[in-house]
């Protein structure tokens, strides 16, 4: 275990500019997952009102680290990841939920679920990611 903690997470995030700009918040954190969710906005769309995908990969991103950041320690980079997008985004909140698959000394391994939200609750999802978390510690 880490010692961190949801609240500890949600310290983290506020840390970010960019992530208080698009609004995003933690939801869920620890067991080797992280939830992050994003309410839709204007200012989050693309030309034809989806949320542009910019959004979903940094809601991926960061679902990622936070993810194996329960596993590897506050001190996580994200070394590299790929996105899939499946249909356009449309909905009243983006939910990025991720899970580690594999953690080793230095890096771990995580998948993320990016889905959206509508005004009845019913949930869509959008896009899947995969990525690759170094820790960031030297030992």
């Amino acid at each position: 275990m880490t010692g961190l903690d949801l609240q500890m997470a949600q310290k983290v995030l506020a840390g970010q500019p960019f992530s208080a700009l698009v609004g995003a918040r933690i939801t869920a954190f620890g067991d080797g997952a992280a939830t992050l969710e994003i309410d839709s906005r204007e200012e989050l769309r693309q030309q034809n009102g989806f949320l542009h995908g910019g959004v979903l990969a940094y809601a991926a991103d960061n679902a990622l680290t936070f993810a194996a950041g329960t596993t590897l320690g506050p001190a996580v980079l994200t070394g590299g990841f790929s996105i899939q997008y499946l249909r356009p985004a449309t909905g009243a909140t983006l939910v990025a939920r991720a899970e580690v698959v594999h953690t080793g000394r230095r890096q771990a391994v995580a998948r993320c679920d990016l889905s959206v939200v509508g005004q009845d609750g019913a949930e869509t999802l959008c896009a899947v990611a995969q990525g690759t978390v170094l820790s960031a510690t030297s030992s």
